[in-house]
């Protein structure tokens, strides 16, 4: 039985962040998510952080009006995200756990113990149109919490197997695999759609492309970085090739 096709999200912050610490306007993350269109990506994530330390309103705008992809907006669950979402009106909304003076998103978001608060939040969001997604780690309880929230998506921080798998750490990596594994298997019985993102490489991907109830995959960084000695086409093909090979 052919298994669902699986998705490619292509995350261009970084782009933004090169951009950033020369000042001035380029390289442009719109060229770069046109590039990744043509390269075999399904959709744009752009995160816009309470700090602008990478991507900046206006290239939500410029994305917004610029591209035909999907673009899956990241935010804060803060009032100042959702006025800009509200006015953008994106195909996703990903929630993430934000922290100024960390480097990149270090864990999931506390849903469990923030439910409440965020069914009132993303309210006003599914009824602009926006598809909602929760960044959670693989604990149990978050699962259970987004489906109170009433979110159809989840996307799951894979980062520490990643980093475990770099480190040539293997047997911690076999035994955080497994969890996430039975996290993924448990939000799609549950009716949850499955994305996975976070640090995911050449090296890491197949296990995640390879499960029928992962439907998306969301990757950035690296991609950024291998642009650096391969071009930013090529990388993004490579990824492309590696995901097909471990979904079929």
């Amino acid at each position: 039985m052919t298994k669902p096709p699986l998705r490619l999200g292509v995350n261009i912050d970084h782009v933004a962040t090169l951009r950033n610490a020369r000042g001035g306007d380029y390289p442009d993350p719109l060229r770069a998510a046109l590039m990744a269109e043509a390269a075999g990506a399904d959709g744009i994530t752009a995160h816009l952080r309470e700090d602008r330390r990478h991507i900046r309103d206006d290239d939500i705008a410029r994305l917004m009006e610029g591209i035909a992809l999907p673009l899956n907006f990241e935010m804060a669950a803060t009032a100042e995200m959702q006025q800009i979402a509200l006015l953008h009106r994106p195909h996703a909304v990903c929630l993430v756990p934000e922290r100024r003076e960390e480097r990149t998103t270090e864990g999931g978001l506390d849903v469990a113990g923030d439910a409440n608060r965020l069914r009132e939040f993303c309210a006003p969001l599914v009824d602009a149109g926006c598809r909602i997604s929760l960044f959670i780690g693989h604990d149990a309880r978050q699962i259970e919490a987004a489906l109170r929230v009433g979110a159809p998506v989840v996307e799951f921080h894979v980062g520490h197997y990643c980093d475990l798998v770099a480190e040539g750490r293997h047997d911690e990596a076999a035994r955080e695999l497994a969890q996430l594994e039975r996290a993924i298997r448990d939000a799609h019985g549950a009716g949850i759609e499955v994305h996975c993102g976070h640090g995911i490489s050449y090296d890491t991907v197949a296990p995640f492309a390879a499960m029928e109830e992962v439907r998306e995959l969301n990757i950035g960084h690296f991609l950024i970085c291998e642009a650096v000695f391969t071009g930013l086409g090529p990388a993004i093909a490579e990824m492309r090739r590696l995901m097909d090979d471990a979904r079929g």
